[in-house]
């Protein structure tokens, strides 16, 4: 079954950076000469590949992302017709927001209403729409869209997302090693030591519970970021574009089994309808409730 394979290729890959990891702190502590207590290892250790998968992602998403997305970059030099006007939009957007290098733009081929920004920095970045929303929305509508993107990049959204999960992979990790050691200690008894294959299925099964946990208040603070690039592109389009977009949004995506979603959806700007629990892990609120608060906090700022 594909969930078991799944499972299995993360068990592996979950091993053998945790043991490239491991190894290298070693080296380089033997190396110093520096002991270390066990709390204080874990805790650089976890620190390191927390943060690092999560820092690695962040620099290897523009590129990550034209490859998978298969997009189709807008050269500044040669752009005419529609593509032309589309650069227009997000260089002038991006202008109005002090970005001071501007964004690279493409487009890639999908049925799907979508847009996404991304890049390692607000001077690095990259702003990708498909071709399913060019076909679906008008001008106005793909002008809040660009606009709702290029507030993402202008409120550094890509990094501190970044920062919050690579904070939250430490600590999923650190505390599911400190977790199973007490469990396991408490169930050997006193003077024996801990079954390490039982350790180790302990700590795999924290890791996945508390992932889920922390894929929670990652998601929180996602949400609480879309409100925001809401915000910055009614700024920068216009608030009835920017509802107008949402609106279109909401019209061009009945409800989707959420398991054939792309993996990469995370990026994008979603209209899936969700069950509660869905709901807790999904990385955009409800359209609906996005374009309330558009209509109803005119003067607020976020």
């Amino acid at each position: 079954m594909a969930w078991i394979k799944r499972i299995g290729m993360f068990l592996i890959v979950n091993f053998l950076v945790l043991t490239t990891v491991s190894l290298g702190i070693n080296f380089v502590c033997a190396y110093l000469g520096i002991e270390l207590s066990n709390y204080a290892y874990y805790l650089i250790f976890y620190s390191i590949f927390g943060m690092g998968s999560a820092l690695f992602s962040l620099f290897a998403s523009k590129k990550l992302v034209k490859w998978k997305m298969k997009v189709q970059m807008v050269d500044p030099k040669t752009a005419t017709g529609q593509e032309k006007e589309l650069l227009d939009m997000v260089y002038n957007m991006s202008r109005a927001a002090r970005i001071t290098k501007m964004p690279e733009f493409g487009i890639y081929n999908s049925p799907d209403v979508n847009a996404f920004a991304t890049g390692p920095s607000k001077n690095n970045a990259l702003v990708a729409v498909s071709t399913g929303l060019l076909q679906n929305m008008d001008k106005d509508q793909v002008e809040g869209v660009i606009g709702h993107e290029i507030a993402h990049i202008a409120n550094g959204d890509m990094v501190t997302m970044t920062l919050i999960t690579g904070m939250m992979n430490t600590m999923v990790l650190f505390l599911a090693r400190i977790l199973s050691d007490m469990i396991a200690g408490q169930l050997a008894g006193e003077n024996r030591r801990p079954n390490p294959f039982l350790r180790f299925g302990i700590y795999m099964a924290l890791q996945v519970a508390l992932s889920i946990l922390g894929s929670i208040v990652v998601s929180y603070f996602s949400r609480k970021r879309e409100y925001r690039a809401d915000a910055g592109g009614a700024k920068y389009a216009g608030r009835a574009k920017m509802i107008s977009a949402l609106r279109a949004l909401a019209s061009n995506h009945p409800v989707v089994d959420s398991k054939k979603q792309d993996p990469i959806a995370a990026l994008k700007i979603s209209g899936v309808k969700r069950s509660k629990l869905a709901a807790l892990l999904s990385t955009h609120p409800p359209i609906e409730e996005r374009i309330r608060v558009l209509e109803q906090n005119r003067d607020k700022s976020y």
